[in-house]
């Protein structure tokens, strides 16, 4: 299956909460969620009951969209969360949270994970002063993640950094903008993973 290239707002509503895919937009009056909080479609204002299957289901698509992680990529990651010490669903979370393309839309450096993505795999960032353009290259404790020299102009950067107090930068990283870098400061625990998740129900779904 190919990567969802369609309007991103219909994800939103789809999911009936807003998933932060459209950068700043997503905090304006503009947001889909806000004009129009119902799921998209002819049939988008019924309110069916959905099934035990539906809700997990439901909450499998919603973390896979908020990630932007594909279903072979995403069950790659639940198989080693699996394998790992530890309660899955927090583990899977982590390990999503820990990409190079999250951390960098988390310090600021892109206005949604699409364009982190984006931002990656052109090649204008550096890990411990080595270039990295796999978006899905998992940081460590102790990581510097900076924007190239060359790079520091992009207006999407620029852009990002400017409305970064707005979005807010988590406890376990630390930016600094002048030098346009960050450093993993620790692993994050679930509860600085503040995205109204409920992992269980994931891991009750391929338990099955």
């Amino acid at each position: 299956m190919a990567r969802y290239s369609g309007p991103v707002c219909r994800l939103c509503r789809r999911e009936g909460m807003k998933l932060f895919l459209k950068g700043e937009r997503c905090y304006s009056e503009k947001c889909a969620i806000t004009r129009r909080n119902y799921a998209p479609g002819q049939h988008g204002q019924r309110r069916p009951k959905p099934s035990e299957y539906g809700l997990q289901l439901r909450e499998k698509q919603k973390v896979k969209r908020i990630y932007g992680v594909l279903e072979r990529q995403f069950r790659g990651y639940f198989t080693h969360a699996e394998r790992r010490k530890g309660v899955t669903g927090e583990i899977l979370l982590l390990l999503l949270e820990l990409r190079l393309d999250s951390v960098v839309n988390r310090l600021g450096f892109a206005s949604s994970r699409a364009q982190a993505r984006q931002l990656i795999s052109h090649g204008h960032f550096l890990v411990n002063n080595r270039k990295v353009d796999i978006p899905s290259y998992l940081v460590k404790i102790g990581d510097v993640i900076q924007v190239r020299e060359r790079s520091r102009t992009l207006e999407p950067i620029r852009v990002a950094l400017e409305t970064v107090e707005q979005r807010g930068v988590p406890t376990w990283l630390e930016l600094d903008k002048g030098e346009f870098k960050g450093i993993v400061h620790q692993v994050p625990s679930r509860d600085q993973i503040t995205l109204p998740i409920q992992e269980q129900l994931i891991v009750e779904l391929y338990s099955k």
